[in-house]
Parts: C-alpha cells; structure tokens; sequence
C-alpha cells in the first residue's frame, strides 16, 4: 500500500527573504514537491532541496495546482503549495482544504501562516492599522460586483480602516474610482491614504496622499492601498516620507501631547453627515449649507431648510469681515446669546463679544416704552456702530437696531436676526430684510439664543466647510 504523503500550504510572504517565516523555510527545504504560481519560485529558489520537484503554473491555475498537490500526495510525496503573502488570505489554502472536504481524501494538510502584502505595506507606511480594520478585494473573477459593492458601503460607513487588493488590472480600470467615490461620501477628504506597490520587493514604491488626492491612475495589479479611519493622521517629518498612524482607540491623548477634543468634534463630525443626507434640497451654496447644518443641528428641525434666510454669500463674506479685522466686535441682545458662541474661535481670531444687558447706564435709559435690550443696543450703536449685531431674543431690540440705521446712527458689519416669540417677532425679521447688509434670518416666529449662537458659529469656522468638519472649537 502507498504510504500517504502529506500537503503543507504556506504563505511565502510579499517577495523579500527576510520576510519569509522559518517554518515556511523549514517546509521549503523538506519538500519533494514545490507546486505554485511560476513568478513566485524566484522568491524561494535558493532554499529548494538539491532533488526538489517545481510545478508551476500560470495565473487563474488555482484549481489545477490543487489537484497536482493531491495528486503527488496521494503517491506518499511531501508536497508544499506556495502562495505569495498569507496562503489563507486570498491563496490556495482555502481551495486545498475544499478539495479534501469534496474528494474525501486521507491527506494530512498543514496551514503556514506568511505575512500578507498588507502587513508588510502598513509597516512601510508606519502604523495604519493600529485599530478595526477589513480587507476587500475589487477583483470580480469570483465574486460579482454587486456583493463587492456593499462590502465598500459597509466598510466606509463601520469607519474601518481597509486594505484594498486587486485595486485595478488591465481590464478592470473603473472599480477604483467608484470604492474612491463612495468612501469620500462617509470619510473626510483629507483622510489618510498610503499605497505600496510590490512591497518587499526590489522595485518597492512607497507613497501616502490623502483620500482626495488619491489617484487611481498611479495604481496597479501589483499595489496594496490603506485608507485610514476618522482617526488616523499623518505625522510629518522633515525630509521624509509622513508616517501614516491610526491609533489604537478612539478620543486617546492628540499626537502633540494636548488634550483631544475629538470626542465632541467626531459627534458633530458624524451628525451633520447625517443631516446632510436627509436634507430635502442638499444642492445649495456651501456658506448657506453651512449655517442650514448648524442650524439643524442645534435644533433637530428640518423646518429650517425653510425658515432660514441668508443673503446670498452672506456667511462667507461675514467670515472674511471677521477674518481680516473688519469687523472685531460682536453685539448680543441678551447673554445667553454671547454664552453660547464659542469662546476658543474668538480666541483664536481675536474677537471680542459685548452684550449691554446688564450695563450700569441702562437704567436711566429704560422706562416710556424702552426696554432694557433697547437701551442696550443704543449703547451698543454710540460705542460700535459697526460690530456683528446678533439677536437671538429680542424683537424689540433688533427693530430699534433698524430704526438707528435708516436714521444713520448704526453701520453693521452684519446682521444675525434670530429673535423668538409671538409679539412683533415675524415683523421685526421684515424690517431688517430690506437693508443692504450681510445678514441670516430665522423667519417666522422661530429661533432663540442657542439659535443665534449657533449661527454665528457657523460664519467662524467656514474655513472648515468645504470639508464637512465642524466643530473644531468644541
């Protein structure tokens, strides 16, 4: 009776000699039979036993290589089947372990891990896989598009960081643009990306862009891509290539040592993305978009896709006022307003906020049909006639603002007009409608100091709209 052989399936790792483990080395050298894919014997060739036998075939030979390895085993051989990378990870142990379970056959079969293309490509960038991460194949030979299509979806919108094989070939030039374009629909455009190209080998390219940048045509059959998560980050330094890293948790300590302020920023981050998606008119001007998501945000109503009015460029010329010093004072109603804008944007742009609420000199100006954010305002006007007066509310108190600038007493850089209430509220917002002046308008009856904070908050941090990432100052 012909004693059985026995099949050892190991991975050889990316290509280079130092990467390839002992016990696949071990296995290498102890064979009778080598049975592979012919570009890998270059790999392995130094370390064949003297009497070796090397069957190789040619790609999409799979199935035949499976069957030489049973062949040669069923005849008592040692047969070892090589896969680039890990032979577990897209290779042939799989398909070897299938043919046993269908042909019933007495083989023993031994899996050797290696170390896959993508391991070696996340070392050479640094540390992008620091966290929860999948790998997904865009070769549709034996999966069909559509299945591979929802493992993108999934995999953009888990925040996994993903490894991508089989990015693009010769006839498959298209799958990479679309896995780009539905990842910039969750993950922010300057988010991570580093691709390897033959890792491990001699020809080895390296090279890291972000998400935006990143260029399908700079890819090939023989590139690994890592797309990071909403936390990874480059770390820059001089003269060399940014190291791409992903932490090991989310909100842990910021790369400079400072307490991370992500938490908060990462909800916003998410929620407006949420927003975004359920807006019934999401095609409009971006500085509109901008206070709308802040708007919608602060108060969970989509009715303000309706209600708010803003004058057309109004928040982003309202930024650059702010920006370049034009305007330096902003004016509230009451304190609740002031309260809510956030105090680490006026730091940063040096900006101050004044509400006269509480001054000392409203009491002698109160009284006869004034109120105290009347008296307020008309301090306000003699001291900065030109500040970003922000009402969130008072109607009594932005109608006397409209009375001072059609009597050329008040100059506003620009107009946040949110009272709310039921008395002289709609028509204190039609007052100040018709002046040429940079304003946003909650309409109607709505609106409140949160509200109007808010709104000036937007207009702060415009500079971040472009990429959906608010909440800097949180």
């Amino acid at each position: 009776m012909t004693q059985k052989g026995r099949i050892i399936v190991a991975g050889i790792g990316p290509g280079s000699p130092e990467d390839i483990t002992p016990a696949v080395l071990e296995a290498i050298r102890t064979s009778d039979i080598i049975i592979g894919y012919k570009y890998y014997f270059q790999f392995i060739q130094h370390y064949l036993r003297e009497n070796a036998q090397c069957i190789d075939t040619g790609m999409k030979k799979e199935r035949e290589r499976a069957e030489e390895a049973f062949r040669y085993a069923e005849e008592g051989c040692a047969v070892c089947v090589i896969s680039s990378g890990d032979a577990g990870i897209y290779g042939m142990t799989p398909l070897i372990y299938e043919m046993q379970q269908q042909s019933d056959a007495d083989i023993e079969i031994i899996a050797l891990p290696g170390i896959s293309a993508f391991q070696k490509a996340a070392s050479l960038l640094g540390a992008p896989i620091g966290h929860d991460f999948c790998v997904i194949s865009l070769s549709d030979l034996m999966t069909p598009w559509e299945v591979i299509e929802k493992r993108i979806q999934a995999a953009a919108m888990a925040d996994f960081v993903t490894a991508v094989y089989n990015p693009k070939s010769q006839g498959r030039y298209w799958q990479l643009y679309r896995l780009k374009e539905i990842f910039l629909k969750e993950r922010q455009p300057d988010t991570p990306v580093g691709y390897v190209r033959q890792a491990g080998r001699p020809e080895q390219e390296v090279h890291t862009c972000t998400l935006e940048e990143l260029d399908p045509e700079q890819i090939d059959m023989f590139t690994v891509v890592l797309i990071g998560n909403s936390q990874s980050f480059f770390h820059v330094r001089e003269n060399r290539q940014p190291l791409f890293i992903t932490p090991r948790g989310y909100y842990g300590e910021m790369k400079n040592g400072e307490s991370d302020n992500r938490i908060g920023q990462d909800i916003m981050i998410r929620s407006f993305r949420t927003i975004e998606k359920e807006l019934k008119h999401p095609d409009i001007p971006l500085d509109r978009k901008w206070a709308l998501l802040h708007a919608i945000h602060t108060t969970a109503d989509f009715d303000m896709e309706n209600i708010l009015y803003t004058d057309p460029s109004a928040v982003e010329i309202l930024y650059h006022k702010l920006e370049n010093g034009t305007i330096r004072t902003l004016v509230t109603d009451v304190t609740m307003a002031a309260a809510g804008i956030r105090k680490g944007a006026l730091q940063r742009m040096g900006l101050e906020v004044k509400c006269y609420l509480n001054d000392e000199r409203i009491a002698s100006m109160t009284g006869k049909g004034v109120t105290r954010t009347q008296a307020g305002i008309r301090l306000a006007v003699e001291e900065h006639p030109d500040a970003l007066f922000v009402f969130g509310n008072a109607p009594t108190a932005l109608m006397e603002l409209c009375d001072l600038i059609r009597k050329g007493k008040a100059r506003p850089g620009g107009i946040i007009a949110a009272p709310v209430g039921f008395v002289h509220v709609k028509e204190s917002k039609y007052r100040v409608k018709p002046f040429p002046i940079p304003k946003i308008i909650v309409e109607g009856r709505k609106g409140g100091s949160n509200l109007a904070a808010t709104l000036v908050n937007a207009i702060l941090c415009f500079n971040d709209a472009e990429q959906l990432k608010p909440g800097r100052d949180v």
